[in-house]
């Protein structure tokens, strides 16, 4: 019983940098791989989270460019990537793939950004639902290693949703959280609770996390 209540911390990790970060919306399409930039964060972020020395485990979601910023964390912790459907990105439907420049004006985008609760992709998920799919893909992942530090290798809005989750603020705000790539954002979830320890930290040490 009490391994069951010990809480799990949760290290959320985007991607690295890819060729279109930040100039194209890729969502789930196939075939889009980590810059040399994105390589070398992946690696740095490998680096700090090996400093931890206690992780149980490694998740990613099944898309390249998050199971090659997986790669150099499973080789420093000496371990194997689990891959979760549950970590994928938003399925942006027929907006898969356009530039982030036309996108900004259409209509549709002021409500992606001020009332993203109310909105469907085109053919896609709305953002209700993948924050639903993300939470539970973090249950379910939690509820596997009680009272260890697990690592998990996601998107940026669906990570923007967990936090928001966690710290019980609406999704229609959740556009104001910045997460950057390799950026780590560590969650500990407990039987009172999660608790959100640091959201996209880009540098420092990750040993000293902790509730204060």
């Amino acid at each position: 019983m009490a391994r069951e209540s010990a809480p799990t911390l949760v290290l959320l990790v985007r991607h690295g940098r890819t060729p279109t970060t930040g100039k194209v919306l890729p969502g789930r399409a196939p075939g889009l791989h980590l810059a040399e930039s994105g390589q070398s964060e992946a690696k740095r972020a490998a680096e700090r989270i090996s400093e931890i020395g206690r992780v149980a485990a490694i998740y990613a979601s099944p898309l390249e460019r998050a199971r090659e910023t997986a790669a150099p964390i499973a080789k420093a912790l000496k371990q194997t990537t689990r891959i979760h459907k549950g970590l994928l990105e938003c399925d942006f439907g027929d907006w898969t793939g356009a530039a982030l420049q036309r996108l900004m004006k259409k209509p549709e985008w002021a409500t992606v950004q001020k009332a993203p609760s109310t909105f469907r992709f085109p053919n896609g998920e709305s953002f209700l639902e993948m924050q639903t799919r993300m939470v539970s893909a973090l249950d379910d992942i939690r509820s596997r290693h009680p009272g260890k530090v697990v690592v998990c290798v996601s998107h940026a809005d669906p990570i923007k949703a967990a936090v928001a989750h966690a710290m019980g603020t609406h999704i229609d705000l959740f556009q104001r959280i910045v997460i950057s790539t390799c950026s780590i954002t560590a969650i500990q979830y407990s039987a009172a609770g999660p608790v959100v320890l640091g959201v996209n930290l880009t540098g420092g040490s990750l040993k000293e996390l902790r509730p204060s």
